[in-house]
């Protein structure tokens, strides 16, 4: 096994919390390898890089020489995690559940080592568990306890209605870690209450309790809300190259440090000498970094290469707003283009669009259109430009 401090500088870096760090020293210093637990619900079909940032840590484990265990929540995900929200979560059926943890199991080997991996559903233990079974655990924790959490007592106090079935979901969790004996849990800051729930079940049962881990939420693309699908702030992992490197172009100056450290194997010291030169060859030479992981390094020069052409050459901003098309906006891929201009904003009327382009003053990707009947192929990454003042926006489907 790497020596215990070695491992502990790689586990400290991104980390917010450890509970405890002198039970973690006393695991590592026994130098076998740790159970280390992930558990993730497949509610929904594609992870961005808000998800990576603890994937990542579980990552870092698996290089130190640990066994990784993801946990896919094919059973609590019926119920849906309360975390951090102001209302309960729709309820998914075990179909949708198992679809979309397909797309999980395939987008984590771009992140995960899956040779080493286990992966197991927690159906595998809560389906079993009999009434009796369910009274025993709900007895080793308080109401008062569960009630007194920031999102649940926010609910309670502007009257929103609380699940019974919510309450029962940090139970669930907590019983996966007694379930696989973990050493170790790893989850977001939104994920601390119920990584300490699951400390009390195992010390319950006569267990020493898990070392609970929590990384940060990362920040999406308009520097204040956590990175989202549902807000349009994020960065999917299976994006085209080009369009993640320009979304990586687009993120505040202050975000950097955070997505260098977070989303990056760079080194400290690297990343503080690139921060300390021009922001924006920083940020370009982040999104390299970050296309290369999901890529690969000619990937990443091909990018960079196309953004250079599309936005600095041609004085594109870089901070200019997406326009996400949606299937009912196009035909067979296609959009006739006065629509797209108003769809888009760029035009009040389907005759000041056609104007506009007859008149030479729309480009597509630096590309001059003067027919108003031309029906656009849209691929994800386009930039339009419109009018005199260069209106932009860069189109996603």
């Amino acid at each position: 096994m790497i020596e215990v401090k070695r491992q502990l500088e790689v586990i400290r870096r991104g980390v917010v919390e450890v509970f405890s760090e002198n039970e973690l020293i006393a695991k590592l210093k026994e130098g076998r390898p740790l159970r280390v637990k992930l558990g993730v619900d497949p509610t929904a079909p594609d992870i961005h890089l808000g998800h990576t940032v603890v994937l990542r840590k579980l990552r870092q484990f698996q290089d130190l020489g640990h066994q990784a265990i993801l946990i896919i929540g094919d059973y609590t995900g019926l119920v849906g995690d309360p975390s951090g929200r102001e209302n309960g979560r729709p309820q998914l059926s075990p179909q949708e559940l198992e679809k979309n943890a397909q797309t999980y199991l395939a987008q984590v080997g771009k992140i995960l080592n899956t040779k080493t991996l286990q992966i197991r559903r927690n159906s595998e233990w809560l389906a079993p568990l009999r009434l009796a079974d369910i009274i025993k655990w709900a007895s080793r924790v308080t109401v008062a306890r569960f009630i007194e959490r920031d999102d649940f007592a926010g609910r309670l106090k502007k009257q929103v209605p609380i699940g019974l079935h919510e309450i029962l979901y940090p139970l669930m969790q907590g019983y996966d870690s007694v379930a696989i004996q973990a050493d170790i849990e790893l989850g977001g800051t939104d994920q601390t209450f119920n990584l300490l729930v699951g400390r009390d079940l195992l010390r319950s049962e006569g267990l020493l309790p898990q070392i609970a881990i929590t990384t940060p939420l990362l920040v999406g693309l308009d520097g204040t809300n956590k990175m989202s699908k549902s807000t349009g702030n994020y960065i999917g992992v299976t994006e085209p190259a080009f369009e993640m490197f320009s979304k990586v172009m687009s993120i505040p100056d202050s975000l950097m440090k955070d997505y260098y450290t977070l989303l990056t194997d760079m080194e400290m010291g690297e990343i503080e000498r690139i921060l300390k030169g021009h922001p924006r060859e920083a940020k370009i030479r982040l999104g390299q970094e970050i296309v290369r992981i999901y890529y690969n390094e000619a990937v990443a020069g091909e990018a960079t290469a196309r953004f250079e052409a599309v936005f600095s050459r041609k004085e594109v901003p870089a901070d200019i707003p997406e326009i996400h098309l949606k299937a009912d906006d196009l035909k067979g891929g296609k959009i006739w283009l006065p629509k797209l201009l108003t769809t888009c904003k760029m035009a009040s009327s389907t005759s000041e669009a056609r104007r506009l382009i007859s008149q030479g003053g729309v480009m597509i990707d630096d590309q001059k259109i003067i027919d108003p009947e031309t029906e656009l192929v849209v691929k994800s990454g386009m930039v339009l430009k419109v009018g005199k003042k260069n209106r932009f926006a860069r189109l996603s489907v």
